[in-house]
């Protein structure tokens, strides 16, 4: 481990907690802007942080140490994601201890105990976005699992770094499997992430929450810490995307030192520009039913399914 591998390695875990909501303000300023209405702040997500923190936490009579527990578990869960996935960097010594699978995995720890947790208490709204959020994680996994399949299969490993690495220094190519990937993955990272078409982040509609009822009884520190996570969790899947499908300008082994700090402009213009398409999916997308999130989540699967087959037919 040298050197340069660990100031790679803390400069992207600093960049990453530290950009996180300013990606989401950009996403909401954005989606604002192209809905005619006057836009937030960009730094309105740090405000409302920053006054969380200063309040005094209320926690419900019935709550285990688990509801109290949870927000750090999600959000050290996060800060970990962001450490392995190579948003600046594929030199990362964090990643060598685990691969795109476990980073599954992880996301999925971080949904449990959020679901736990809003189960704990014992409010009927908590329990019914508990189980939404289940649902559609249940129904996510697996198509996000086929989608890192053949993104292993084209460079032969799993490791997200490798991948990376791989990807970004071969001559540049038309993959067919990657691009039907690539709509699945579009298709994962809004479910996920609560976003249009299956959830609204900005609803106060309890009926139709997935997320939001999750953490209707969470306030100061807690939320805080919840919040940051949710908005952490869109940068690490948007820092994902950009591994599997635009590596480009990401310092590799083969960069000198300067690779690492022209990494930061190109990882700044990726993300204003995929800020921008998800504003503008989520303006031109109404919201689905719940009941028809499994057949949004089935599409996606299908569209991997159909990036494997590509690859394995036509080797493309």
């Amino acid at each position: 481990m040298t050197h340069h591998e660990i100031s790679a390695q803390a400069l992207q875990l600093v960049a990453a907690v530290a950009a996180a909501p300013l990606f989401a303000g950009w996403i909401a300023m954005c989606r604002a802007w192209l809905q005619n209405r006057r836009a937030p702040g960009l730094l309105l997500p740090y405000r409302g942080i920053r006054k969380l923190f200063h309040k005094d936490a209320v926690i419900a009579e019935t709550a285990s140490p688990l509801f109290r527990l949870a927000p750090y578990v999600v959000f050290g869960a996060m800060v970990l994601a962001a450490a392995i996935v190579p948003s600046l960097s594929t030199r990362l010594p964090f990643a060598s201890a685990a691969d795109a699978i476990a980073l599954v995995g992880l996301l999925a720890t971080a949904r449990v105990f959020m679901s736990l947790a809003a189960m704990d208490v014992g409010t009927a709204f908590g329990s019914l976005g508990a189980r939404r959020e289940m649902m559609v994680g249940f129904l996510a996994e697996p198509a996000l699992l086929m989608v890192v399949f053949v993104a292993s299969l084209i460079s032969a490993t799993t490791a997200l770094p490798a991948i990376t690495e791989e990807l970004a220094t071969q001559h540049l190519g038309l993959y067919p499997s990657l691009a039907f990937t690539a709509v699945a993955f579009t298709m994962v990272l809004l479910a996920e992430n609560a976003r249009i078409p299956i959830d609204n982040p900005a609803t106060h509609l309890e009926l139709t929450m997935i997320h939001e009822a999750m953490i209707l009884e969470y306030s100061a520190r807690h939320l805080a810490l919840i919040e940051w996570a949710a908005s952490l969790k869109l940068f690490v899947y948007a820092c994902i995307g950009f591994s599997l499908f635009a590596p480009w300008g990401v310092a590799t082994e083969s960069g000198g030192p300067l690779s690492l700090l022209t990494s930061i402009p190109v990882l700044v213009a990726k993300l204003a520009l995929a800020g921008a398409g998800l504003a503008l999916i989520e303006t031109v997308s109404a919201k689905l039913r719940v009941f028809r999130a499994p057949e949004f989540l089935a599409s996606a699967f299908m569209f991997a399914v159909l990036g494997l087959l590509v690859h394995l037919l036509l080797g493309a």
